[in-house]
């Protein structure tokens, strides 16, 4: 049963502070926990793909670095802010291998709601920086397995 984990990117600055927005030190500290939860929880990947925006980019090298099986995380179309998520949503139709995906906001929450649903405009879970939903191939659909929020995990 494959499974696919969609997660916000980490904490990032603000673009008054730096317009290319890389993750603020919370954001690297709440991704480099989440990872490390992870991995402890026996979640490992054989693919993870960003936007290539540099805070979706920072938060894939920080998963991957924990639960990637070998490779390196991937540049891929289609999954800025607000990029259409049918078309995206149809290549995960057969997708043969556990995968990470990093994005942003509204995308990431309405692919969640188009996987799930079928309707992309439904809300069905509510994303802050940093959170992963899981996903699991259900025959020809998928299924909510579990959602974590950073906030879960605590303080350092």
């Amino acid at each position: 049963m494959a499974k696919l984990y969609l997660v916000q990117h980490g904490e990032a600055l603000a673009k008054e502070i730096d317009p290319d927005r890389p993750l603020s030190e919370r954001g690297i500290r709440d991704m480099r926990r989440m990872a490390l939860m992870l991995r402890r929880g026996g979640v490992g990947v054989e693919c993870v793909l960003h936007s290539g925006k540099r805070r979706a980019q920072q938060t894939a090298e920080l998963l991957a670095a924990e639960i990637m099986r070998g490779g390196q995380p991937e540049k891929v179309p289609g999954i800025h802010p607000n990029d259409e998520v049918a078309t995206f949503a149809t290549q995960l139709d057969n997708l043969p291998q556990d995968t990470l995906i990093v994005g942003h906001l509204p995308f990431m929450a309405r692919l969640v709601a188009r996987l799930v649903s079928g309707d992309g405009d439904l809300q069905m879970v509510t994303f802050q920086p940093g959170s992963i939903v899981c996903l699991e191939r259900q025959g020809e659909g998928w299924s909510l397995a579990w959602m974590v929020r950073p906030t879960l995990l605590g303080e350092d």
